[in-house]
């Protein structure tokens, strides 16, 4: 089917298992007619002593064999909604980054043609700052800023609740335009 091959590529590197083992041994244990959270949880299992973080790891394996098996496709999460993300880093600071990022969308009511549902709010921990907004469609952005070295930080963003993997090029492009202004 439409899995990413850089998908299974990855899982292949970090659990040191082929991906093809992977589909023989989910097709052993019958993850077809198995709930997502049980695929994960299965797949976890056989990673403990294996891997770090092996919840996140079954979790990965899950979602590919999902798109494998055509259950699901690339981007799309497990309500059946898509998503979108795009990054940059830029120069400065957590705080500088966020600043500029809310500067640039100052006094939009709108992004993409689509309105915002309610004005966008920020938050920040000691590590992260945070910009997020809920958009009319039912769709929800959020951009998470951390440090890096060198005197840098990443500005990630995450668009989810897309209704169609049409929507997802669309809106990473929206979305990188806007971060290259940065």
């Amino acid at each position: 089917m439409s899995t990413r091959s850089t998908s299974t590529a990855g899982i292949a590197r970090a659990t040191g298992i082929p991906w093809e083992t992977w589909t023989a041994r989910l097709d052993e244990l019958g993850a077809r007619t198995m709930s997502h959270a049980e695929v994960a949880r299965r797949v976890a299992e056989q990673l403990e002593g294996v891997v770090e973080n092996p919840a996140w790891w079954g979790q990965s394996v899950a979602v590919a064999w999902e798109q494998h098996t055509g259950a699901r496709r690339p981007g799309q999460a497990g309500d059946g909604s898509f998503g979108a993300s795009a990054s940059r880093t830029v120069t400065g600071t957590p705080d500088e980054a966020l600043a500029r990022w809310s500067s640039l969308l100052a006094g939009r009511t709108e992004v993409g043609g689509v309105p915002f549902r309610q004005p966008p709010s920020t938050a920040a921990t000691a590590k992260w700052r945070y910009w997020r907004v809920r958009l009319a469609d039912g769709s929800r952005v959020s951009a998470t800023i951390g440090d890096k070295a060198g005197g840098r930080v990443t500005v990630a963003l995450a668009h989810t609740g897309l209704a169609s993997a049409d929507d997802v090029a669309r809106w990473r492009s929206t979305w990188k335009e806007l971060l290259a202004a940065l």
